[in-house]
């Protein structure tokens, strides 16, 4: 039997930029409570989060992992998320699992726009926060500058709580502020050494322990009281204030440490099991499903309410099959059971639950409240969806996610690979939801979008070895579109003999234009018979098919008002397609002389970057023909808004990595359709018109 009970979880996130060393403090984590008999390293590919092909030759990782492990009386879940911007979703719907994060920082790395995403996130959620300073052998970092960068990205100032404790230039351990001590550890072992503090550090304990202390007692007037009365609180009051205090997100303690020598884990581990909450310690917001009402539950023991679970990821593995990796919030969760999924009204039984450490699943026959695990044979369950008790049900908020930003045309490499293509990306669609895969509506080309360059390089990497699909990629064409500036008319006759019945239509068209995305108008404007009511519907059915390959480069014409107005018709030879054909012709006419123009999507883009980078930014959209809407200040960063055609920024994400040093990151969608300059316009006609001249010799 599990016996877990929900008091006794700590279900963490560790998150941080890219190359901060998050896999390498959960491999810690692990070794250091014994859960692993080594350490495992990030160069070698051998750490227990890291495991995915994908991984293990980048050096990196690319999706969420699971880790367990236990420490004192509490069992810990940390998720090792990955850090890079392209991969942002992964981090954010792993966030909606965790009652608590560990924010991962280097000295010299910053604060960069994925971390002040996520932090926005976990400021959302009100998640309670740890820093930890992954120093490596570096034993004086400038905390000063940490606590300046925080204040401007984060609005808060980190409360360190165990410092470096150098030997030169090597770190050989922390300073714990909160136990007067000097802790020792190493990637060797798993122990710990807690020895004196060195009277050469006593200054840093004295100004250290008198912050912690004033930091506690100003979260409880009790404790307050106290602290003024006998100028300290006792370690148990200390405790009992800054778990207070990181429970309201009033405090961010900060821990220092080298994770890849294990330095630094020990009191870390100590402050998750005794600052972070439990489960039953986080209120979880519902909704009533048949009432879509929004209700804040207060804390109480979520094992005794009805099940509810949220997945927040999904795996399709080629032997386990598919696996949705489920938070239970209330109740309790067992094995090869009907379950109810409220986000999409269907019951659907369960398979087999799985605990998850890494790669590695161990069957479990039921789950409470608190714990993460993951469920199999769930059908049509996806990320995002709340899974609970019929008679009882609610549905969980999910976050939303970000759009895709950076498209690529995909053509299958031979006709094998057709289906295994398409079959392919929409399962990986499943794992990533910021993934999106379409068939574009204007050019017809089958388009893969995603956060950034590493996600699509991911995607296709694994359609290859999960599916045996292999894609050629290009960038994606333009959806440009036509229109006119002016008005005309013009006649389109139809009159052909071929012997016994012939055919016969005959129309005047006059057409004239509209506003942006105003669409198309017919009018029919006939009078005296002069062409038969039931001809009329023809005539729009010809024009709206000749709209769909204008004149100047076969792009579809819009924003036009068409109205039929005279004509004639034969008794005999006239018919639906002799009316469709001369409206056709009448169409093309009319729009050569209307001053034709060719319309290009213009896209809305956000920048964030750092203020330092803003002016290259901005210069940079300047000369791809944008147009700057306004620029605001964000901490350290800023935010330009502009106006920009998608055509010069259709590989932005390398350029503003150049320009940034991959600070920077933006946000854009469809603003409208504006007239090409003429120049670049004769090019691009040319240029369609060699293409599918090209197209027709073959």
């Amino acid at each position: 039997m599990n016996e877990l009970r929900t008091v006794s979880l700590r279900n963490v996130a560790v998150v941080g930029s890219r190359g901060t060393g998050k896999t390498s403090l959960a491999e810690a984590l692990m070794f250091t409570t014994g859960a692993i008999p080594a350490m495992g390293s990030v160069p070698t590919g051998t750490t227990v989060s890291d495991f995915e092909p994908e991984e293990v030759h980048r050096h990196s990782s690319v999706s969420t992992s699971l880790l367990r492990c236990h420490w004192n009386s509490t069992v810990l879940t940390f998720l090792d998320t990955p850090g890079s911007l392209s991969l942002l979703g992964e981090p954010l719907t792993s966030l909606e699992a965790v009652d608590a994060a560990i924010v991962v920082l280097t000295p010299s790395g910053g604060i960069r726009s994925e971390l002040i995403k996520i932090w926005s996130r976990l400021k959302e959620r009100q998640l309670p926060c740890m820093l930890f300073l992954n120093v490596g052998d570096k034993g004086s970092p400038a905390l000063d500058e940490l606590d300046a960068a925080c204040r401007a990205s984060f609005d808060m100032s980190p409360l360190p709580m165990t410092l470096p404790a150098a030997e030169g230039s090597k770190l050989e351990g922390v300073l714990d502020l909160v136990e007067q001590t000097v802790t020792q550890s190493s990637s060797d072992s798993p122990k710990h050494q807690a020895g004196p503090v060195p009277s050469a550090m006593n200054q840093r304990l004295a100004e250290g322990r008198k912050r912690i202390q004033e930091a506690a007692a100003e979260t409880n007037d009790q404790l307050l009281e106290r602290y003024l009365s006998a100028g300290e609180l006792c370690r148990d009051d200390v405790i009992a204030g800054l778990r207070t205090g990181v429970h309201r997100r009033m405090l961010f303690p900060l821990y220092c440490g080298s994770a890849t020598n294990n330095v630094g884990i020990v009191p870390l581990l100590q402050a998750v099991s005794s600052l972070f909450p439990s489960p039953q310690e986080r209120s979880q917001r519902v909704s009533a499903a048949s009432k879509h009402s929004t209700v804040t539950a207060p804390p109480r023991d979520p094992a005794e309410e009805p099940l509810s679970a949220l997945v927040f990821k999904t795996i399709i593995d080629p032997f386990i099959g598919r696996l949705s990796y489920c938070r239970i919030l209330s109740g309790v969760l067992r094995a090869d059971t009907q379950i109810f999924n409220a986000s999409r009204k269907v019951k659907e039984k369960g398979g087999h639950l799985y605990t998850v450490v890494g790669k590695k699943h161990a069957a479990v026959p039921f789950a409470e409240a608190g714990e993460i695990v993951a469920i199999g044979k769930l059908k049509d369950a996806q990320t995002g969806d709340t899974l609970c008790d019929e008679r009882e049900p609610v549905t969980h908020p999910w976050i939303v996610l970000p759009r895709p930003v950076l498209s690529f045309a995909i053509e299958p490499k031979t006709n094998a690979d057709i289906d295994k293509v398409s079959l392919g990306l929409h399962k990986l669609i499943e794992e990533d939801p910021t993934l999106d895969f379409s068939r574009h509506a204007d050019t017809k080309e089958m388009v893969l979008s995603g956060l950034g360059q590493l996600q699509i390089d991911v995607a296709l990497e694994k359609l290859h070895r999960k599916y045996g699909a292999d894609v050629v990629i290009h960038t994606p064409k333009i959806p440009y579109r036509e229109t006119i500036r002016g008005s005309a008319q013009a006649q389109g006759k139809y009159k052909k003999q071929t012997g016994g019945h012939g055919q016969y239509g005959d129309c005047w068209l006059d057409v004239l234009p509209l506003g942006r995305g105003e669409g198309f108008v017919f009018e029919n404007k006939v009078v005296g018979g002069v062409i038969p009511r039931n001809f009329i519907p023809a005539v729009e059915k010809g024009v709206i098919e000749a709209m769909q390959h204008g004149i100047l480069a076969g792009f579809p014409v819009v924003d036009m008002r068409v109205a039929v107005y005279d004509g004639s018709y034969h008794v005999v030879d006239s018919s639906e397609m002799s009316f469709k054909i001369a409206a056709s012709m009448a169409f093309k006419k009319a729009v050569e002389a209307a001053h034709p123009v060719l319309l290009e999507p213009m896209m809305t883009i956000e920048v964030d970057a750092p203020a330092d980078h803003i002016g290259a930014v901005i210069g940079d959209l300047n000369a791809r023909r944008g147009r700057i809407l306004h620029v605001e200040a964000r901490g350290q960063a800023e935010l330009v808004k502009a106006i920009v055609p998608l055509a010069e920024i259709l590989t932005y994400t390398t350029a503003l990595n150049s320009l940034t040093g991959g600070a920077g990151s933006y946000v854009m969608e469809l603003s409208r359709y504006d007239e090409v300059p003429r120049e670049i316009a004769s090019r691009v006609i040319e240029e369609h018109k060699a293409s599918r001249q090209t197209v027709t010799a073959h």
